[in-house]
């Protein structure tokens, strides 16, 4: 049984937090409901396209209210066109205003809590909170450092790759408490820090899903559109990390090989889109793949009920399989059959649940044949796959389960 964090006080340190779409609004809203007192200290959102979210910018407002806690918003440098560029300054721009801003928030806090996306910057200024509070810091490691780093930026300089990972190592090393994805990813951490601070605990817990993406909605109007199809969805950023471009190489083998009308929608935005849309229209294909752009997550149940199967894909990189990438879990809500783009932690979820079909990255012809193969199954079949995903997801990855389990590491 988990502890309650009733009464206790949280500062949650993030550089994305809500408009954008990160989990970490999901789980300050269940601090909330189990009756902690929560501080947010984030950035101003700018994420995924690079643009200001309404009403925020350089001269925006900084503080909000987000279901009873308090955001405090620091500046940083925009991700404007999602270059290598603005992508760097914006990593380092963030963590150097939110460090003078931790300085400041003094309010006897019980536990400060990173959530710790990209980039690992952000355990700076979660740092600063804890020493100025005198109460542990506890880091969420949803991506791994500096792995993740060289898939947004090409790194092939050996030196400064080497400075990299001794930087990352020292960060998650000043930790009191880190939290992993997965048991790989825990081990991976283990023998980092190690010989430089051996006292750091390490738990594992995966990403939970919101249960918005259990949901069952319906739209006629989509249903009208693509019913008749086997529709392939993707939900989610559109990165170099995602591997989309073998998912894109993939469906146009399968629709040549099918003698079902397939269509792959991809929602989402992100700084691959236009490459993705340009590569798409050049292989005359931009009947059959469509770009529907970013939708909240309430919207995403809507797309989900008219697809046959959803697309899990990630970029070949061995270090980030050591993670379990959060789509599987909500893809698994939807109850829907997953089509796996990956090697590591997540395809073995998948395997586990016995719930889709696992590809390599890369693997152009593999995902092919599993297109193909979803859309020769019937729908008896199909609802199988499903309900296997949406079962394993309610005793690994559901939001109660995955909180109390958070809340117990933030106080035991």
């Amino acid at each position: 049984m988990a502890c309650s964090c009733a009464g206790k006080k949280i500062l949650v340190v993030t550089q994305h937090f809500y408009p954008e779409t990160f989990r970490v609004n999901d789980i300050v809203k269940g601090f909330i409901e189990d009756g902690a007192s929560v501080d947010v200290l984030c950035g101003i959102p700018n994420y995924p396209s690079g643009e200001w979210a309404e009403g925020y910018g350089y001269c925006g407002h900084r503080h909000d209210d987000y279901h009873g806690a308090s955001v405090f918003r620091s500046g940083e440098i925009r991700r404007k066109g999602n270059t290598s560029v603005r992508i760097f300054l914006n990593y380092i721009s963030w963590p150097i205003t939110a460090s003078l801003k931790a300085l400041s928030l003094k309010n006897n806090y019980d536990v400060v809590f990173c959530y710790n996306t990209s980039p690992i910057l952000m355990i700076i200024p979660a740092r600063f909170a804890a020493w100025r509070n005198k109460c542990p810091l506890v880091t969420y490691v949803l991506d791994i450092w500096p792995e993740n780093l060289y898939t947004v930026i090409n790194v092939q300089n050996s030196f400064l790759r080497a400075f990299a990972k001794s930087f990352c190592d020292k960060q998650y090393a000043v930790c009191n408490k880190l939290i992993a994805l997965s048991d790989s990813l825990a081990d991976n951490l283990f023998h980092r820090i190690k010989p430089l601070n051996p006292d750091v605990l390490i738990s594992v817990i995966p990403q939970h899903c919101e249960e918005v993406y259990e949901q069952k909605s319906v739209s006629q109007e989509l249903r009208s559109q693509f019913g008749s199809q086997c529709v392939f969805l993707f939900a989610g950023s559109i990165t170099p990390a995602q591997g989309l471009d073998t998912v894109i190489e993939a469906f146009s083998y399968a629709i040549k090989n099918s003698s079902v009308e397939m269509r792959l929608l991809i929602l989402g935005d992100g700084m691959s889109r236009a490459e993705l849309q340009k590569t798409v229209a050049n292989k005359g294909l931009s009947e059959f793949i469509l770009f529907i752009g970013r939708v909240d997550p309430e919207v995403v149940p809507m797309y989900s009920d008219i697809a046959t199967a959803m697309i899990a894909p990630f970029a070949d990189n061995p270090e980030l399989e050591l993670t379990i990438p959060a789509k599987i879990s909500s893809c698994m809500a939807s109850s829907k059959p997953i089509l796996a783009v990956m090697r590591g932690e997540g395809a073995n979820a998948v395997r586990s649940a016995k719930c889709g079909f696992v590809s390599n990255p890369s693997d152009v012809n593999a995902l092919a044949a599993n297109m193909v193969k979803i859309a020769s199954m019937n729908k008896d079949a199909t609802d199988a796959l499903g309900s296997n995903g949406f079962n394993y997801y309610r005793e690994h990855f559901s939001r109660r389960v995955c909180l109390d389990r958070i809340e117990q590491v933030l106080f035991d």
